[in-house]
This record gives C-alpha cells, structure tokens and sequence, in this order.
C-alpha cells in the first residue's frame, strides 16, 4: 500500500523521467539485484576510445582542497587533526630515532569535492531498484548501495562551459539548464553528448569559496528538472558541476531536490559535486579521458574525491 502512494507521488511529480517511466522506475533495467545503476554504460570499449582522447597528457585535478573553512550544506562539518603517537618525550622510535605524524579526520563524507552513491536520496524512503530504508539502511553502513560497489569511472568526459554560454565570470544563482541549453551549448562547442559519459557543468560558481561563501551556499545556478530527464535519457554516467548541489537553487518548482530524486534513485545517474572546472574552460577542453577511482568506504553514502581530467 505504501509503495502505491509513494509511485502515484511520482506520477503527480515527475511523469516521464529518464529512460524509466515513473510506474516502473523502482524496477531497474539492469534487474532485482543492480546495485549501481547507470555505472553499467561504461564498457570496455568506451574506455579504449576515451583513451584515445588523449593527446597533450595534460592532467587536471577536480577536486578541491578541504579544510575547517570549507563551506558545506548544513549541518555538515570538516576536520582534520595531527598526531605523533608515542612519541611524547622521547627523541624517536628505535635507534634510527624514526619520527612520523598521523592524520584524524572527523566531519561528513559530503564536504568539498563528493560523489554522491545511489543510497543518497530517495523519494519517501524508497531509494534506487525499489530498495526500502528500513531494509538497507544501518547505523553501521548501508547493506546495500554503497559507495563501494560503484567501479571506477573511466570514460569520456565532457565539460559544458555554461559561464561563456552567458557571458559572464559567475552564472547567477537559480539559473537552470535544460535542454534547450544543453544543446545549444554542445552545440556551439562541437560536441556530441553520448551513452556512457561524464558531464559537467562550469558556471564559475566555486570562485566565490574564500570570496562570498554566504552567496556560495545560499544558492546556485545548475541541472534544470527537464535538462536532467533529457541527460539521463541519454545515457550518461554521471553528471557533475562547480556547485555544492549541481541543481539550480531556488528550485524551479515547490518540489526539493526533484534533481537530485530524477538521477540517483529513478535513473542511477550519480552525482558529482563541487568539481574545479576553471582550468578546463579556460582551456576550452570541452573533451577528455575522465578517471575516478573514489575511496571505498564499505556502506557509505557517498565520498570524498579527486577526480582527474585527462586530455
């Protein structure tokens, strides 16, 4: 019975989404025991050709340094602690005197740069492939749809330079990108958005960290409902901006995170957060061999990452 409401809930909300139809979208194509979603696009032979898109070697980091400072959706926090264990008052370890220094991490997995799981976000406790919250989640980690089990991205990533579509350094807060943009964008970057790819997003937003972090985590500009049913309907692995939240904030409708509900547990779309996108546009490398392998954190919702651009 309660299954029933939360499907006719998403009739009401979302209608047609992605490649799955809102009566089925519990259902996942890829069946009863898929665990991560559209991961299985990436095939041996996207990641030959993604290779190929290699010519310079020129590498770029993704992700953003974390530190105490670092702005992030409330409540979530960050720190780091370092320590010389047994080494109080004493000049070293053994006769080579052997010093070293440890590192504590206390905070939330979804601080700066994140890749956020399938076990994420749910529309009334009811998460990717039909799973329930009281039947996978646990305190101790997720019995299923853990960061863990996703395989590492390796695939062709494609940068859409919203900033230079507006013509402006910042893309003003609650601007969406639907498929009239999308498309117009690719278009005029002469690039084709294909099955199997990472896309993200450049709208200049992280520059405000350090600068306007109120402005930063008030709002920001990002996926529309539409653009995201266009995206997941193509296929594409994960999609990704220079924002905490990758969709445009204040929302286009009265729903909360209806982006964030279309991709992870109505598609298995996943969803990369705050990626330092700067020296990709400014190298218009609006192609390039994308890789993550991101910490596997057994049960985990999301994770901390790094991802590497590649051209």
């Amino acid at each position: 019975m309660r299954l029933a409401f939360v499907l006719s809930c998403s009739v009401a909300l979302f209608g047609t989404v992605g490649t799955a139809s809102a009566q089925d979208w519990t259902n996942s194509k890829w069946g009863p025991n898929d665990e991560i979603g559209a991961a299985n696009y990436m095939k041996p032979e996207l990641v030959v050709k993604a290779a190929g898109l290699v010519k310079t070697g020129k590498t770029y980091a993704l992700g953003i340094p974390d530190d105490t400072k670092t702005p992030a959706y409330p409540p979530r926090s960050f720190k780091i602690t370092v320590v010389q264990p047994g080494q109080a008052g004493i000049p070293g370890l053994g006769p080579s005197k052997t010093t070293y220094n440890d590192d504590i991490i206390e905070g939330w997995v979804g601080v700066g740069s994140q890749l956020d799981g399938l076990g994420h976000i749910g529309v009334e406790h009811v998460y990717y492939n039909g799973n329930k919250l009281l039947d996978f989640a646990d305190p101790t980690g997720l019995k299923k749809l853990g960061v863990e089990k996703i395989p590492p991205m390796v695939t062709r990533g494609v940068l859409l330079d919203m900033a230079a579509h507006y013509g402006t350094d910042v893309v003003k807060e609650g601007t969406a990108f639907n498929t009239k943009e999308i498309e117009e964008v690719a278009k005029k970057q002469g690039v084709e958005i294909r099955q199997g790819d990472v896309v993200i997003f450049h709208t200049g937003w992280l520059s405000l960290i350090g600068k306007d972090d109120k402005r930063f985590g008030a709002g920001e500009p990002g996926l529309g409902v539409e653009g995201a049913k266009y995206l997941a309907g193509k296929g594409v692995v994960a999609i990704g901006a220079d924002t905490w939240g990758l969709e445009a904030v204040p929302f286009e409708t009265k729903n909360i995170f209806e982006v964030h509900q279309i991709l992870l547990p109505m598609n298995g779309t996943y969803i990369l957060e705050n990626m330092d996108t700067a020296e990709l546009a400014k190298d218009k490398a609006y192609e390039f061999l994308f890789v993550l392998g991101q910490p596997r954190f057994k049960g985990g919702v999301q994770s901390m990452i790094n991802p590497v651009a590649i051209r």
